[in-house]
């Protein structure tokens, strides 16, 4: 494989995934959010914001109606800037920002692209909005924080978890959970990004 600036490695064991209001804690094999019968787990390693950029613009480019991405992880780890690439990629004009008060921002590309923020939202609140309208549309689905309304997530989703791990460095812990994310991580593992 070519010296690449971006290293991808196929990860196993406890990771960092699930949060509650700031509380990281792990999940292990066979966990409700990482089964390793029904998950691929991949780490990778973005040294810089333009890594992060790249990962969200390969995925944007797989993305179809239905489309669940999930986004957890550190603050300030990229959460806000990676959907702003996955919605450039995506052919979004207009300008993407965290959807923290609004809750739920809708914009117009190939596809339509629905950006939530669900980290102020309690589990009922969350239910009251109707998210299987998104989840199940015609347009594509990033979720913030959603392993805080994982009860209301569809089984199949890509989820990815974000750490920090210096100023520039982010690891990204990228869980392929159905089809096609499954084959998605696969590819990634494969050939990069």
């Amino acid at each position: 494989m070519p010296d690449l600036p971006l290293q991808l490695r196929l990860q196993t064991g406890a990771r960092p995934f699930r949060i509650r209001r700031g509380l990281v804690r792990c999940e292990q094999k066979g966990g409700n959010a990482l089964n390793a019968k029904k998950s691929a787990q991949l780490v990778y390693r973005a040294g810089s914001l333009k890594d992060t950029q790249l990962l969200a613009a390969r995925l944007a480019k797989l993305a179809v109606p239905g489309t669940l991405i999930v986004l957890d992880g550190d603050l300030g780890a990229g959460k806000t800037a990676f959907s702003q690439a996955f919605a450039k990629a995506l052919d979004v004009n207009d300008q993407v920002n965290s959807p923290t008060f609004t809750i739920i921002k809708e914009y117009a590309g190939r596809l339509p692209f629905y950006h939530m923020d669900v980290y102020r939202l309690s589990l009922d609140e969350a239910d009251e909005l109707g998210l299987d309208e998104y989840f199940f549309g015609e347009g594509v689905t990033l979720v913030e924080w959603g392993s805080l309304i994982e009860e209301l997530l569809p089984e199949s989703r890509l989820h990815l978890y974000m750490e920090t791990v210096n100023l520039e460095e982010r690891q990204i812990y990228i869980h392929g959970q159905g089809e096609p994310y499954k084959a998605w991580t696969a590819d990634l593992k494969e050939n990069g990004v």
